[in-house]
């Protein structure tokens, strides 16, 4: 008798930890800092050869948040923050807006009437990749992901970390859909989906 209340104890730490472990894995978080991720964004911006034309000499760049989602609001305050310290993205001035999510046909209509040149993902969104990647197909837009597996479901662009360094990724087939023609030179350094 003495072995099972430290047998239940057991079972009842180990359903806890299943149930915390659980938790922590179904949110969304970004694996590289969102202020380097926005200096990364600046730099690699300026190999898509499609930015000049798609900008018209200035960068409309959306920030996609989640209505009621807190990781989606954390992460909107925090890039529009770190978007107002960096000047210049792909080489051209900007101007940044927060659009509120309600379908991937509503951003896409979105996209081509304020001729937004690049849209920025925040968390919250890993339900809604098939619908956005089918949406933005034909809308010359770069999409950046702030979480890294958006990436291989249809955004164009995110960051992610190995042996505690940056790396990029590209979603080539989506971004051929979406008119970004980024340089081979900088394809070569990235970690490539189809």
């Amino acid at each position: 008798m003495s072995g099972s209340p430290t047998r239940a104890l057991l079972a009842v730490a180990a359903f806890a930890s299943v149930l915390l472990w659980g938790r922590m894995g179904a949110a969304e978080a970004e694996s590289v800092p969102l202020g380097l991720q926005v200096q990364l964004l600046a730099k690699v911006a300026a190999y898509d050869r499609n930015l000049p034309e798609r900008s018209g000499g200035r960068v409309r760049l959306a920030v996609v948040t989640r209505p009621g989602n807190a990781d989606s609001e954390r992460a909107t305050a925090q890039l529009l923050m770190k978007l107002r310290e960096s000047a210049l993205i792909g080489g051209l001035p900007h101007d940044d807006v927060v659009v509120k999510f309600t379908t991937a046909d509503a951003l896409a209509a979105s996209c081509r009437s304020e001729h937004f040149s690049i849209v920025y993902f925040t968390p919250g969104f890993q339900d809604e990749l098939p619908a956005l990647r089918s949406a933005l197909q034909g809308v010359s837009v770069l999409t950046v992901a702030t979480v890294a597996t958006y990436v291989p479901g249809g955004i164009v662009l995110g960051f992610d970390t190995a042996s505690a360094k940056p790396k990029l990724l590209f979603h080539v087939t989506q971004a051929r859909l979406q008119s970004v023609a980024m340089s081979t030179d900088v394809v070569r350094l990235m970690t490539v989906f189809e």
